[in-house]
């Protein structure tokens, strides 16, 4: 439960911070709606996205056994991304990462 009140503070500090100077009202509107939402959507979408993470790492534990570079790619997608949305993100102006991005593979030159 504290988690979940430390993360709604957080949350609402930063939303907080991105107060919009001379706006209409509209736009006034838009943004603390944007705000709400995001605030909202990432108490929603933070749990699933841990236990996204952790069930990555398990998987990455288990093929490091096999392919450790493999492994690394594995946590690399499964914990990378965005783990808060934004307002940008509620806007559409970003796009949600729910898996992070890998380096691309580089081939091996042959002896």
């Amino acid at each position: 439960m504290r988690y979940i009140v430390a993360l709604l503070l957080v949350v609402a500090a930063l939303a907080a911070s991105s107060a919009p100077s001379w706006a209409s009202s509209e736009s006034t509107a838009v943004e603390v709606g944007s705000a709400a939402g995001s605030a909202f959507g990432t108490i929603i979408y933070a749990p699933f996205k841990a236990v996204f993470c952790a069930l990555g790492g398990i998987g990455s534990g288990f093929t490091a056994i096999v392919s450790p570079p493999t492994a690394g790619k594995v946590a690399m997608a499964t914990c990378g991304g965005s783990w808060f949305l934004t307002p940008n993100i509620i806007q559409g102006r970003e796009p949600l990462k729910f898996v992070g991005d890998t380096p691309p593979h580089r081939a091996t030159a042959a002896r």
